[in-house]
């Protein structure tokens, strides 16, 4: 399964049952190591997760765990969005090889500007370019979420749904760029689906 598929799947769950999951609160970033932090450390700070999978990158597999939580009557970002949120994790040999945080609630919404990306440059642009660019990110991914072992991603993730039950919308869009130990982008990738 991939990365992108299985964070749909949780998603999908949450906005068709208008109500899903159990509210949490997000693990900051600074209390989150790549490539040390661990599955236990994670559910004994936030519980048992909403959902659990395996997903493969670069031939690898690793283990994910998600939090979400959805509400129907929850104030959106937009108008007629579901308000959800989900807090992914993902686990290479055990130890954290990435981490996100998507969110459609008003509060803490991870929607970004995708007109913005052509301003990243690889060979060029640096960490604190794309943050002046896009923002802070929602997330981190290493080896083997990034092609290169040396790399750094810095991780921009929106999903939303609109509609009802039985004529839901799902729209998504991840933004992945890739820092090498210089601070310098290596790779941009971008994807999006379905319909705002």
């Amino acid at each position: 399964m991939s990365k992108k598929l299985f964070v749909g799947i949780i998603f999908g769950a949450a906005f068709l049952s208008g109500c899903a999951g159990s509210t949490f609160v997000k693990t900051a970033d600074e209390q989150l190591v790549l490539g040390k932090t661990t599955e236990s450390e994670i559910i004994q700070k936030m519980g048992n997760p909403y959902r659990e999978g395996v997903v493969t990158k670069n031939e690898k597999q690793m283990k994910a765990l998600s939090y979400s939580y959805a509400n129907v009557g929850g104030e959106s970002s937009a108008p007629g969005v579901t308000a959800a949120k989900s807090q992914g994790f993902y686990f290479f040999q055990n130890k954290l090889a990435g981490h996100e945080f998507v969110s459609s609630w008003k509060e803490d919404s991870t929607d970004f500007d995708e007109n913005n990306i052509e301003q990243i440059r690889k060979g060029v642009s640096t960490r604190s370019n794309v943050i002046d660019v896009m923002g802070v990110p929602g997330g981190k991914y290493a080896y083997p979420l990034v092609q290169n072992q040396d790399d750094e991603a810095m991780v921009y993730l929106y999903n939303q749904a609109k509609g009802s039950a039985f004529n839901m919308k799902f729209y998504s869009k991840l933004l992945v760029v890739s820092i090498n130990k210089q601070g310098v982008v290596t790779n941009v990738e971008y994807t999006s689906s379905g319909e705002k």
